[in-house]
């Protein structure tokens, strides 16, 4: 039996593997891949790395470290996770059974895509799904916001602070009528375009333009020198969600020590009910489930 399993390789993951390692815990870390959502980014022809705070640095190190350390991780989604004797069964996809006295979900949160020609084409070139990171970066420049909801106007706004223009591509009249979408509503360099969807994202080796449709069938191009997805995440919550408590979006509810409502069961990063979808706040969010898990443990030790 484990001391602790990690589960998740992304920013918050990866932080608190390496932690529980340096508290010399018996520490498993499963997971699909290492770096989780670092190996998304927004590139731009006339953008230099050093311009984002991105924090990949940090996820780096230690996503470098763990690679040398074969011992410590297993390549496997999960499947579930269950209470067991006091401890837990960490269920994988491929019928493993692994048996910990702790664990900690960083399963992160998952993109809605577009699911258009050319968005896999221009992932990350031209194409982004969080402006909370990047809106710094268009000054004088025109952006497309992408989405329905309350992100989507959020992300507008923050963008219209800065940009020359921005395109606001989807919301309905009820979105319009909140803060964000008033705004937005009064703002002189703001086009909403409501109730359109995007059908084609298309540029000539980074993203420039993106063809919309509107409600009467009518199909319109935008011009944008950064496309910004903002349809919401979703939680990979799916493995603990009939153990631990969700809020109605389905991530996990923590408190502020990144406890669940389950003793021995931790969750940090992108997969709880934090505010702010950043790295530097998964790895600090990682650093505090660690230290939970540590504290959890150590009678048992």
């Amino acid at each position: 039996m484990y001391d602790l399993i990690v589960i998740g390789g992304g920013p918050a993951g990866l932080t608190a593997m390496i932690y529980a390692i340096r508290k010399r815990l018996n520490v498993l870390l499963v997971s699909m891949d290492l770096g989780g959502k670092t190996n998304y980014h927004l590139e731009l022809p006339d953008v230099e790395g050093y311009q984002v705070i991105r924090g990949v640095g940090v996820v780096n190190k230690f996503k470098s470290e763990l690679e040398y350390l074969k011992f410590a991780r297993h390549m496997e989604p999960v499947q579930q996770v269950e209470r067991q004797n006091g401890g837990f069964l960490v269920r994988t996809k491929g019928g493993g059974e692994l048996l910990a006295k702790a664990v900690i979900v960083a399963t992160g949160a998952r993109q809605q895509w577009l699911n258009v020609p050319g968005e896999q084409e221009y992932l990350s070139k031209g194409l982004c799904y969080s402006a909370l990171s990047y809106a710094p970066l268009f000054i004088d420049k025109r952006a497309a916001v992408i989405g329905e909801g309350e992100l989507a106007l959020r992300s507008a706004a923050e963008l219209a602070t800065v940009a020359e223009h921005v395109h606001v591509v989807g919301p309905g009249e009820e979105a319009l009528q909140t803060a964000f979408g008033q705004k937005l509503v009064k703002s002189n360099n703001v086009t909403i375009l409501p109730d359109h969807r995007v059908i084609q994202v298309t540029g000539n080796g980074c993203c420039n333009r993106v063809l919309v449709e509107g409600p009467a069938g009518e199909k319109l191009e935008v011009e944008a020198d950064g496309t910004f997805v903002e349809k919401g995440l979703l939680p990979n919550s799916e493995m603990v969600a009939d153990l631990a408590a969700l809020d109605e979006n389905g991530f996990i509810q923590v408190d502020s020590y990144s406890c669940t409502n389950v003793p021995g069961l931790f969750a940090a990063g992108d997969v709880t009910n934090i505010y702010a979808e950043q790295v530097l706040v998964a790895v600090g969010e990682g650093v505090k489930a660690a230290l939970s898990a540590y504290d959890y443990l150590l009678p048992m030790l």
